[in-house]
């Protein structure tokens, strides 16, 4: 199967799944929750010299890594994409069940508080793979690595930090 119909086939899921998370949360947005996508909740780490894994796979040869390197990199990536799709799977539930609340028509502030409450929980778990990713990439690279990453990306010293789409 090729991107364009993984990415459709990821969307249509999303959408027949979470009906109304879908209108809560833009097809996009379900589509790349569902991905595991970064949706930029790493620029953080991006920014500040702790590279992505995805990034790094794609210059690989750019930022020379070694065989072993390449291998930590990709089992790295393929863990954050299980664990990535899985909570996006979690936060698309959520929005499901907040919007659920409301089209009851009876919504009591304790039940609003903690459907708010475990959807913020869950963006912020989604939040922290996609920073603790970084983290652990951050330590599978050289120094060196890490400015030449920093430079291939547009990220270099005394340039201002333009995070182009991650």
């Amino acid at each position: 199967m090729n991107a364009i119909s993984t990415g459709l086939l990821i969307a249509l899921t999303g959408a027949l799944a979470f009906p109304a998370a879908a209108q809560q949360l833009s097809p996009e947005e379900v589509k790349q929750y569902l991905s595991g996508a970064g949706m930029g909740y790493a620029k953080a780490a991006e920014l500040n010299h702790f590279p992505g894994p995805m990034h790094v796979l794609e210059l690989a040869d750019k930022l020379q890594l070694s065989a072993e390197q390449r291998t930590q990199t990709e089992r790295l990536m393929q863990a954050h994409k299980a664990e990535a799709r899985a909570l996006g799977e979690k936060v698309v539930a959520a929005e499901e069940a907040l919007a659920q609340l409301f089209r009851s028509g009876q919504v009591r502030d304790s039940e609003l508080a903690q459907a708010v409450n475990e959807a913020a929980r869950l963006q912020g778990a989604y939040r922290l793979a996609h920073l603790e990713t970084h983290r652990r990439m951050r330590a599978l690279l050289s120094d060196e690595q890490v400015k030449r990453y920093d430079t291939l990306r547009g990220y270099s010293a005394g340039t201002p930090h333009q995070h182009r789409k991650h």
